[in-house]
């Protein structure tokens, strides 16, 4: 490497640290340079600034990172460092109220967006106004009737149905059993016996005996 292009990259690599003010591995400088540079000179310029005292380098385990000196950027004022301190505390807590802000009005936005629109809302009472209404008619058509099942009536029906439910259950238990003494002999399956006598079961008809 030319002395005159060895300089160039020394004063690149020392312009980045001193902008950045922060320590960085050869590598990082070599990547973050954009690869300008060879890797190897980007290396070798920083221990040429370190040896010149331009620079600090430390080892990091098995790396080496280079930062630059401190006494380039002057004295710190304290007042100007609290005065500074104050105003990001004030842009932190400002910052706070505008972020809980956004926050309410993206719930609130939310929260729109969900609910009906004035048309939609207007439909949708029209339609249950209309299912009310028709609520109503059947209510006045029921009330109206003059065909009302008397309790008496109505004791009578479930007497007829728990009659009717008890002697079917009895004459399908008689079938099962006459069934069942007949397969005792018969050299074919139930199912077949069942075709050949021509029964007709209840499971043909789609017929639920009802639960006790």
């Amino acid at each position: 490497m030319s002395k005159k292009k060895e300089s160039g990259t020394e004063e690149a690599v020392l312009t980045y640290l001193t902008k950045n003010n922060r320590p960085y591995s050869a590598v990082d400088i070599f990547t973050n340079l954009h690869k300008e540079f060879g890797k190897t000179a980007v290396q070798k310029s920083l221990e040429n600034l370190a040896t010149q005292g331009k620079i600090k380098e430390k080892l990091y385990g098995k790396q080496k990172v280079y930062a630059p000196l401190q006494d380039h950027f002057g004295d710190f004022n304290e007042n100007e460092i609290k005065t500074l301190d104050d105003q990001i505390n004030k842009l932190q807590a400002k910052l706070k109220i505008l972020q809980e802000t956004y926050k309410s009005n993206e719930s609130d936005l939310r929260k729109l967006n969900n609910s009906l629109t004035t048309e939609e809302a207007t439909e949708k009472l029209a339609e249950l106004v209309k299912k009310i209404e028709g609520y109503e008619k059947r209510l006045t058509k029921i009330k109206s009737a003059e065909n009302h099942v008397t309790p008496k009536e109505k004791d009578a029906i479930y007497k007829n149905h728990k009659t009717a439910v008890t002697l079917w259950r009895k004459r399908k238990r008689m079938c099962t059993d006459i069934i069942n003494s007949i397969l005792e002999g018969y050299p074919k399956p139930k199912k077949q016996l069942i075709e050949d006598v021509g029964l007709e079961t209840d499971e043909e008809y789609g017929a639920v005996l009802p639960k006790a």
